[in-house]
């Protein structure tokens, strides 16, 4: 115990942290994780294909088990799990995972949708065609090899690589505090650019795009615009968007179906199918029929068949928008140079694989130099001694051992040590006169070879020619036609532009549930009606909101903490009438805790109005809407709230206009909102009116002189009165009574502007709605109880109350509705109004 206490060396945690930490960072990001910018290999990939070449799983030769391949680079070179190298030769066979396939596979080598390949001892695997000119020349000393991991066998650094691997394969990798995410590209339009940086090595980046157009996925599909591509190439990163090739059909029944035939690259289409029929069951895609995979050996054939009133192209921008038909490429073209990862622009790339070559042929033609001038060396000597044949024959015959005769012919007939041997190999036959003739020719055609060879090696633009020349080669053999087709339209077509502007009923239930519907499903009914069934809601949820707005409108939702958050009415799901809705808490990006309380439609973010917002416990604010232009799911600050208070109205209004404010208590005042100076959205506002105990504000409305207010009790009781009788007055003020209120009415739960063409939407805590037209509701003094509206239901009382437009032509048959009437104050008007079902 003594030895190793004396053996143990105190260090500095941090310093050790920091060297282990470093020492482990350079390893995944130099042998594991990044490629190399030469090859456009990890050392994973390059072993695996060395190990096949060596064992001799050439395309030409028969295919072997992957078990085998496997087994044979965990033992030689690469000591890690066999699954990771088992998954990086699957990944080189999968012809929708590579362009260019490296290993040519043959057994179940898994699918677009996700599905893994069989076990190791299942398939069987051999080098494609196209991986050998990765290998080609690796046996003349083109690269430099390096000891494994026991040092019993040398591995090369880098392969020969003869054509541009790297950008036609493309790379993607995760290492320590980097990544790298190359796309792939097409190998003609690849070497095009090579040879045309060969041509002018001055070339920008608009000269090499002539050539690379962009990205070539092996899926296919199509790129928005051109402008994520150039930034890619010239920086080096870039977003490039992918979407899938789609087109619609029409059938012999008139309706569409969608037919999917390419997606984004690495999309799993599985998962894909999946995201689009859980949007149909959410009820957020409304349009599709029925969707179901029919692909097969031919390619891929997704069918979405459509509803017969569908509009295929808003279900198609719908898709493009909310699943991976539409998808981002983020393009990083990060890779080794030199041993150390650098983000390279495209010329770059092109700069270091052309360097490479250069490095490669020239090596290669002095390896073959070298053979060549051993060669003509020897037969130079055999030419020679062929001249003095019958000396050598008897030295030769008269020496007493080999050794004896080899320092003779050195020392009498001035032979090289490697030419003396050579004569002394030499068959007999090769003393004919027609051997004679063939070494002579055989030397002649080494002198010409030796010329050629050092001509490459003295003149780089000769060097060069050959680079050409075998790249030509290979693109001529293996060039094939773009996958990826190229639009010049930039970005994404707006959905808004595609969406029908209709009429939507939004509602919003207590718990925060949100849905929208064609404002026709609901139907005029007689004043005193019992309604429709609004929506099914649970026991103790219940609808607090509602609006009629068209489907491009801006929807606002203030919260709990006065906060705000903007959405289109057309991002809200769409549900049947009875349906719940959507939680909201799925559509906003709420704070934890964080409750939706009341929602506002707006039209123009970017117009010169205000908000007007009102508390319960009477204050109020006015904040420019321009405050609220860059308003997103993320939400923003509001108002400032007290502990305890909440928001029960926001107006919008122009700030010119007097403003109107009514309680639970039934007063009510007005007074102009120049009182009001505008503030931040930050602030808490001022106080508006002087509250009873236990009174509170709950409704506010900008006064129009050519409209009435509508005064609504919880219990169903209404009348109109027209605006002059509320007399304007000074801001916090007791105000004035806005309606006679008793049992039988209960709180007064509701006041808003309208005109006699409007109609009224009423609704229940139950879930029930009514919609009344304005013209229907009496006019009655300011001081009145008014007439019942709607029947509540015992229990439930009147939550929210809102103004749809009058719907002109009904074919629907009039029934007639219930027209009693109960009424202290005044007389009713018993005239029936159309009543419409649903």
């Amino acid at each position: 115990m003594s030895e190793i206490k004396d053996r143990l060396v105190p260090v500095e945690l941090e310093s050790e942290v920091k060297k282990s930490f470093i020492s482990y960072a350079m390893a995944v990001i130099v042998s594991r994780a990044l490629p190399d910018v030469r090859d456009g290999l990890k050392p994973v990939h390059r072993r695996i294909l060395y190990a096949m070449n060596e064992l001799g799983m050439t395309a030409d030769k028969p295919f072997r088990k992957s078990a085998r391949i496997v087994g044979d680079v965990l033992g030689k070179y690469h000591p890690h799990g066999d699954s990771s190298v088992y998954d990086a030769m699957v990944r080189l066979a999968q012809d929708f995972n590579t362009r260019y396939m490296l290993v040519e596979g043959q057994g179940n080598f898994g699918s677009v949708d996700g599905d893994g390949a069989a076990a190791m001892r299942y398939t069987e695997a051999r080098l494609s065609r196209l991986s050998t000119h990765l290998l080609q020349d690796i046996d003349k000393d083109t690269v430099d090899f390096y000891p494994n991991f026991d040092a019993t066998l040398m591995q090369p650094t880098v392969l020969p690589s003869r054509f541009p691997n790297l950008l036609v394969n493309g790379s993607n990798g995760i290492a320590v505090g980097m990544a790298t995410n190359i796309p792939p590209h097409n190998l003609g339009e690849t070497i095009d650019a090579v040879l045309a940086l060969i041509d002018n090595p001055d070339i920008d980046l608009n000269g090499l795009m002539e050539h690379i157009k962009g990205p070539d996925f092996p899926t296919g599909g199509l790129i928005l615009g051109t402008s994520g591509i150039r930034e890619a190439y010239h920086t080096g990163r870039g977003r490039i968007i992918v979407r899938a090739k789609a087109e619609v059909e029409t059938l012999s029944n008139g309706r569409d179906r969608i037919i999917v035939s390419e997606i984004p690259y690495l999309v799993n289409k599985a998962r894909l199918i999946t995201k689009i029929a859980e949007l149909v069951h959410e009820k957020r895609l409304d349009g599709i029929s029925d969707i179901r995979d029919e692909s097969d050996r031919e390619g891929m054939r997704i069918v979405i068949d459509l509803k017969r009133d569908a509009q295929a192209q808003v279900v198609l921008n719908y898709l493009y928008k909310h699943t991976q038909m539409q998808d981002t490429f983020g393009a990083i073209l990060l890779a080794l140079v030199d041993g150390e990862p650098k983000i390279l622009s495209l010329k770059e790339m092109l700069t270091h694989y052309l360097a490479h070559q250069e490095d490669v042929i020239t090596r290669r033609t002095q390896y073959d130099l070298e053979k060549s001038l051993a060669r003509a060396h020897i037969v130079e000597g055999l030419l020679k001694a062929l001249d003095v044949i019958d000396q050598i024959v008897h030295l030769i015959r008269t020496s007493p051992d080999v050794p004896t005769a080899k320092a003779a012919l050195m020392e009498q007939f001035d032979f090289s040590d490697r030419q003396a041997q050579a004569i002394l190999d030499m068959r007999l036959a090769r003393l004919t006169n027609l051997e004679a003739d063939k070494l002579q020719e055989e030397y002649d055609a080494l002198q010409k070879t030796i010329a050629y060879l050092q001509s490459i090696l003295s003149d780089r633009g000769i060097l060069l020619g050959v680079v050409r020349e075998e790249m030509l080669q290979i693109r001529t053999r293996y060039a094939d036609e773009r996958r990826t087709a190229i639009s010049p339209v930039e970005g994404e077509i707006d959905i808004a532009d595609l969406i029908p502007v209709d009429d939507m009923v939004v509602t919003m239930t207590h718990f925060g549930y949100v849905k929208r519907l064609s404002q026709s499903t609901y139907r005029s009914q007689n004043r005193g009606g019992r309604g429709v069934a609004a929506l099914t809601t649970r026991e103790e949820d219940f609808v607090e909101q509602m609006y009629v707005v068209n489907s491009h409108s801006d929807m606002l939702y203030f919260t709990d903490r006065g906060r705000v958050y903007g959405l289109k009415c057309y991002d809200i799901p769409e549900a049947g009438r009875t349906a719940r809705g959507t939680a909201v808490v799925n559509l906003l990006q709420l704070e934890g805790g964080e409750k939706v309380t009341m929602m506002l439609p707006v039209p123009d973010r970017e117009s010169d109005d205000y908000l007007m917002m009102a508390t319960r416990d009477g204050m109020i604010k006015k904040t420019p809407l321009t405050d609220f232009i860059n308003l997103r799911r993320s939400g923003l600050i509001a108002i400032n709230l007290k502990d305890d208070d909440e928001l029960i109205g926001v107006e919008l209004t122009d700030g010119s206009r007097d403003i109107m404010l009514a309680t639970s208590d039934g007063m009510s005042i007005r007074f102009a909102e120049e009182t009001i100076r505008p503030t931040g959205r930050s602030s808490m506002g001022v106080r508006s009116m002087r509250l009873k105990p236990g009174d509170r504000i709950v409704g506010m409305c900008v006064v129009d002189e050519e409209k009435q207010v509508l005064t609504i009790t919880e219990h169903g009781y209404g009348k109109r009165t027209n605006v002059d009788e509320y007399r304007a007055q000074g801001r916090a003020g007791q105000g004035v009574t806005a309606m006679r209120l008793t049992e039988k009415t209960g709180e007064l739960a509701a006041m808003l502007m309208v005109r006699e063409t409007d109609e009224v939407m009423m609704i229940t805590q139950d879930g029930t709605i009514i919609r009344t037209p304005v013209i229907d509701i009496r006019e009655c003094g300011r001081v009145t109880q008014g007439v019942r509206l709607m029947r509540v239901a015992e229990g439930s009382r009147i939550v929210d109350v809102d103004i749809a437009a009058p719907e002109d032509d009904e074919d629907d048959l009039p029934e007639n509705g219930d027209e009693h009437i109960e009424d202290a104050d005044v007389e009713s008007d018993d005239t029936p109004a159309d009543t419409f079902d649903l």
